[in-house]
C-alpha cells in the first residue's frame, strides 16, 4: 500500500551586513535512478533576484548553478516534493553469473568505466588492521555485501557531528564514532580495498512510524521522521548500483531517496558556495515530512466515515443483484506470512516448511489459549490440492462450546520443534502396551514397511550417471524419497499399526487382523507419515 508524503526541507543563512554572495551549486534535487517515485519537485531560493541553471554534473546528479548579482543579507534554499512511500524490496534484483559470488573480477571494459569509483584514498594502519579482519572468503555476493555493511555498523557508533566535512577512516576508526557521512565513506573504501566499485551517496531519510509495534524487535521512529542523510552504493554486474546504510546496517529502502552520488563526497554536498564581506552569520534549517495521503490497510483499516460510505455502497450492490436474480457464494480464509523471511519458497510456492511448520505451530497454541482453553489440538492430513504430490498439513484445534476441557494436560501434546530422542524400539513398546491397556491381542499388531519392488524400480530408471546420493538433485520429490529409502534398509520396519473399532455393544474397543495378499504391510510410496500412507485398499473387501 502506498502512502504519499510531502517533504519540507529549508536552509537558511542570514547575515547582519550585506555580503555578495559568490555563485553556488546546489544538489538538491532526486536523482534519476531514486527508486522512491517523487511526483512533483520544486526549489525556492532567496534572494529572489538570481539566475539559475540546471546542469547536470559528470556523474549524471542534477544540480543547481546559482549566481547573484546584488548583495543581500540573507540566502534561503526551500525544498518541497511530494514522494510515493511504495515498500520497496531491496533484495530485489539479478545478478550476472560470473558475480554471483565473491570475489569476483569486472569485465575489462566495465573496469575501465567504473575506474573512478575504485579508486583507494585511505590506506592508514588501524584501517588495514581492520580490512585485516574481515572474512574474504568466498561466499554469495549478496552475504558479503550484508556482512561487510554490518561490520561497519557494529564498529562505529552513530553520532549527530555538525562540524563541517568528512573524517578519515583513520579518525573514524580512532574514534569508533562518526556521523552517517563518516561510515557511508568508510564503507566506500572499504568496498574499494574488497576490489568493489562503491560511490558515496548523499540524499534525504524517510522514515515513518509502523502502525503497530513490532513483535520481535524494534519498532524504529516515534514519530515520522526526515533528514539529509548519507550512504554508499556498490556496482554489482546485473544488479547495478546497491545502497547501503552503514548507519543502520541495512541496505537502502523505499526511505532513501538519493540526490547526489559521486565518486568522492567533496562532489556530493548538498550546498557549495560563499560570500564576500565582513558579516556575523546565523544559520537555521528544518526538515519534516507530512503524510497526505495513505491507503487503508491491515494494519490501519478504513475509518468509520468511510466504513458507513461502504456499507451504503454495498447494501445498494445487494439491492441491485437481489433485483436481478444474481446469487454469490464467497469463501477464502486469512493468510499468514513470516515478517523475517516472507520471500522464501515456503511462504510463496512451497506447501510446506520447517519455519512454516513451526510458526504455524506457535500460532495454533496461542490461539487455543485465547479462544479455546481445554481445546484438542490436531496436527495431521489437510487439504489435498489437484496435481500437488502430498497433501497439505493441517493444524487444528477442537473445543466444546460449554466450555468443559477436551483435554486438560496441554504438557501431555507433544511439540514436533523438539528432538525427543524416540526411535522404532520405542514405538514397538509404546504399541504393545497399548494394545495391552485396551484388552487387546497383540497379534493384530502390523509392522509396517517401506515397498521395495516400487523403490527398486525406482532407482532403476535413475541414469547411471547420476548419484542418487546427492542432495541437488532436480525433480525433487522422487529423488528425496529415493535417497531417504536408499540410505537405510529396505527390509526394515518403520513403524506399526494396531486397528481400532468402538463396539458400542461391549462399551469397549475392538481389533481385526489384517491381511494382505503379499503378506507383510507394504506401504503407498511417499514421504509422509506412515499414517497417510496406509495401503486401505489392499485389504479383504467385507
Amino acid at each position: 500500500m502506498t502512502i504519499r508524503v510531502a517533504l519540507h526541507h529549508k536552509t537558511a543563512y542570514h547575515y547582519d551586513n550585506p555580503v555578495q554572495l559568490s555563485p553556488h551549486v546546489f544538489r538538491l534535487r532526486p536523482a534519476a535512478h531514486s527508486r522512491t517515485p517523487v511526483s512533483a519537485y520544486s526549489l525556492k531560493i532567496l534572494p529572489e533576484n538570481h539566475f539559475i541553471s540546471w546542469q547536470q554534473d559528470p556523474f549524471g546528479n542534477y544540480l543547481a548553478r546559482v549566481v547573484f548579482p546584488e548583495k543581500s543579507t540573507e540566502l534561503s534554499i526551500e525544498v518541497d516534493l511530494i514522494a510515493e512511500m511504495t515498500v520497496i524490496n531491496p533484495f530485489d534484483f539479478f545478478l550476472e553469473e560470473y558475480a554471483e559470488n565473491y570475489p569476483f573480477a569486472y569485465p575489462e571494459q566495465l573496469l575501465k568505466e567504473l575506474a573512478p569509483y575504485l579508486e583507494i584514498r585511505e590506506n592508514g594502519p588501524l584501517f588495514k588492521a581492520w580490512l585485516a579482519e574481515i572474512d574474504v572468503g568466498k561466499k554469495g555476493i549478496v552475504d558479503f555485501l550484508v556482512y561487510l555493511n554490518q561490520r561497519v555498523n557494529q564498529t562505529v557508533n552513530y553520532s549527530i557531528r555538525m562540524e563541517v566535512g568528512v573524517q578519515t577512516c583513520e579518525e573514524t576508526l580512532e574514534k569508533k564514532l562518526g556521523s552517517c557521512r563518516d561510515s557511508a565513506w568508510l564503507l566506500v573504501q572499504a568496498m574499494r580495498h574488497m576490489g568493489l566499485a562503491a560511490r558515496f551517496v548523499s540524499g534525504y531519510l524517510v522514515q515513518l512510524t509502523a502502525d503497530v509495534k513490532s513483535l520481535d524487535g524494534p519498532s524504529g521512529t516515534e514519530v515520522d521522521f526526515t533528514d539529509l542523510h548519507a550512504w554508499a552504493e556498490v556496482y554489482i554486474p546485473g544488479a547495478g548500483w546497491i545502497g547501503l546504510d552503514a548507519t543502520s546496517g541495512l541496505l537502502a529502502g523505499e526511505g532513501h531517496i538519493p540526490l547526489a552520488c559521486t565518486a568522492d563526497y567533496v562532489s556530493a554536498a548538498p550546498v557549495t558556495g560563499g560570500f564576500t564581506g565582513n558579516a556575523n552569520i546565523e544559520f537555521s534549517f528544518s526538515n519534516n515530512v507530512t503524510r497526505i495521503h495513505e491507503d487503508p490497510r491491515v494494519t490501519k483499516p478504513y475509518s468509520e466515515e468511510q466504513w458507513v460510505q461502504i456499507n451504503a455502497l454495498g447494501q445498494k450492490i445487494d439491492a441491485e443483484l437481489e433485483a436481478g436474480d444474481v446469487r454469490l457464494t464467497m469463501g477464502g480464509e486469512p493468510t499468514f506470512i513470516s515478517i523475517d523471511n516472507m520471500d522464501a519458497p515456503e511462504w510463496n510456492i512451497d506447501a510446506d516448511g520447517e519455519e512454516k511448520r513451526k510458526l504455524a505451530g506457535q500460532l495454533v497454541r496461542r490461539l487455543r489459549d485465547s479462544f479455546a482453553p481445554g481445546g484438542l489440538l490436531y496436527f495431521g492430513q489437510g487439504k489435498w490440492y489437484p496435481g500437488e504430490p502430498l497433501p497439505r498439513w493441517q493444524l487444528a484445534c477442537f473445543w466444546r462450546k460449554d466450555g468443559k476441557p477436551v483435554w486438560r494436560n496441554p504438557e501431555l501434546l507433544a511439540d514436533e520443534n523438539k528432538d525427543y530422542g524416540l526411535n522404532l524400539e520405542n514405538a514397538d513398546s509404546f504399541i504393545r502396551d497399548l494394545a495391552k491397556r485396551l484388552g487387546l491381542k497383540g497379534s493384530h499388531i502390523r509392522a509396517g514397511f517401506e515397498d521395495p519392488l516400487y523403490y527398486l524400480l525406482a532407482e532403476g530408471l535413475v541414469p547411471n550417471n547420476l548419484d542418487p546420493m546427492k542432495s541437488d538433485l532436480k525433480d525433487d520429490l522422487e529423488r528425496k524419497r529415493l535417497t531417504k529409502v536408499l540410505t537405510g534398509e529396505l527390509g526394515e520396519a518403520i513403524g506399526y499399526v494396531l486397528p481400532l473399532h468402538w463396539s458400542y455393544q461391549r462399551n469397549a474397543w475392538s481389533s481385526s487382523t489384517w491381511e494382505f495378499r503379499r503378506g507383510d504391510m507394504f506401504l503407498a510410496p511417499g514421504d509422509s507419515a506412515m499414517g497417510l500412507r496406509l495401503p486401505l485398499n489392499s485389504l479383504p473387501w467385507v
